[in-house]
């Protein structure tokens, strides 16, 4: 039996796409070993937000390479689209497909295996107008499931260059999202996460003014699972009608992931976000009110070109006066073929890598502060992982808890949270309360 070993780099979009592949491979009767290990075939699917993505893209490659100099390496991804002349270059590469023909993954592998020489899939994204459907053969053993419902994104932020590695929105049809989040509800799973990457502009392309509302409500149809979540979401995209079901419906998660990138109006007008601080700002407020004790966690990047001290302090000011639950900081990460590449002020590594300090600093702050608002509380945990004795999981809320308790993984338990406890809390179990 041939063997395929399949790594993800990057967002939670890539991982279900590499799981997808990892079950066409399994259709097709191939073994499904750990990427440390020898294999006949490699499959890297490649990040491009950063130049750090695209440097541990190829040590990926390489390192393939390492493992079996005569295995067959395929190549993926945002990195392997943007940039295939790269990818190419690179000695073992027998692959490149891009993020488009992955559905053709094993064909592509197959004929590999028949013919010399290096196999180009990479085609212009930009024309694509359909959603690549490729279904789940089986599922991953996780206890929450990622389905992906939407590709491509038309924001072109300055700084981005996902919009010219994805191409533009292209939305999976609503019965095919009841199909697959019936799968993942029959084998047990208790949460299912909607993912995209442009995730709000979910149903533009599709006739009949379908919403992401809609898709929701088409997985919330369906029976057996305890919780909806969504992924990143921008926060203009939050329409009534969406914010309505959170509100109503007792399986979403209470739980928002809006990006904002900069807390200052010169530095988001300069990366094309179409909002303003004031906006955010009026957002979240609505959201907090409507929807008490909601988790609203966040994207900050920092250093992007003319961000003076001035603007970055109205970034820390207007951080301070929000609630995040959590924050991811960034860098910003220079990306050829993007306006905000070729814009004055670049600003110097090390003074980027100082204000991330300081950002982050600040977020681990918000956290901690979020996190004992809920201290004496009993709130609902779905436990993923233990190790040596300690069980840690997910509030609806996304506030990480660990207990010493006796639990279950993949089971919803009731917790009182007691104390603050490395980057979450610490819970007791309440015996007689078990979903």
């Amino acid at each position: 039996m041939q063997t395929v070993a399949l790594t993800t780099l990057g967002c939670k979009v890539n991982q279900f796409e590499t799981e997808t592949m990892e079950g066409l491979f399994k259709q097709r009767g191939y073994e499904i070993v750990p990427f440390g290990e020898r294999a006949d075939v490699y499959v890297i699917n490649t990040c491009s937000v950063t130049s750090l993505g695209d440097r541990k893209s190829r040590q990926m490659i390489r390192r393939a390479k390492r493992q079996n100099e005569s295995a067959i390496i395929a190549v993926t991804g945002c990195y392997a689209q943007v940039s295939p002349d790269e990818v190419k270059s690179i000695e073992g590469v027998r692959i490149v497909l891009g993020t488009k023909e992955r559905t053709r993954i094993v064909d592509y592998v197959e004929q590999a295996a028949r013919e010399d020489g290096l196999l180009d899939g990479v085609s212009d994204v930009m024309g694509a107008g359909e959603f690549e459907d490729i279904p789940l053969f089986g599922v991953p053993t996780r206890t929450r499931a990622f389905l992906k419902i939407e590709d491509g994104c038309q924001n072109f932020c300055s700084y981005c260059i996902i919009p010219y590695a994805r191409g533009p929105v292209k939305s999976r049809q609503l019965p095919h999202i009841r199909r697959e989040a019936e799968k993942l509800a029959a084998a047990g799973f208790k949460e299912i996460v909607l993912t995209g990457i442009h995730l709000g502009a979910y149903g533009k392309d599709l006739p009949g003014h379908v919403t992401l509302a809609d898709a929701c409500r088409e997985v919330l149809s369906v029976p057996g699972f305890k919780r909806l979540r969504l992924g990143s979401l921008e926060s203009i995209e939050l329409s009534p009608d969406l914010f309505s079901l959170i509100r109503e419906e007792e399986r979403f998660c209470a739980h928002l992931h809006l990006p904002m990138q900069a807390g200052s109006d010169a530095v988001l007008k300069a990366m094309n976000r179409h909002y303003d601080t004031a906006e955010f700002g009026r957002l979240i407020q609505d959201v907090e009110r409507e929807l008490p004790g909601v988790a609203v966690s966040t994207d900050v990047i920092v250093g992007f070109p003319g961000e003076t001290e001035e603007l970055f302090r109205e970034s820390l000011d207007f951080v301070e006066r929000m609630n995040f639950s959590r924050m991811h900081v960034f860098p910003y990460s220079r990306r050829k073929g993007t306006p905000a590449a070729a814009m004055a002020g670049q600003v110097p590594e090390h003074v980027k890598k100082e204000r991330v300090h300081r950002m982050q600093a600040l977020a681990d702050r918000k956290a901690e502060e979020f996190h004992r608002s809920f201290l004496g509380k009993k709130m609902r945990v779905l436990f993923e992982t233990e190790q040596e004795g300690i069980t840690d999981g997910l509030t609806d809320n996304y506030i990480r808890v660990y207990t010493g308790d006796a639990v279950k993984t993949e089971e919803i338990y009731a917790v009182f949270l007691e104390k603050l406890y490395k980057d979450g809390v610490w819970g007791r179990i309440f015996p007689m309360e078990h979903e």
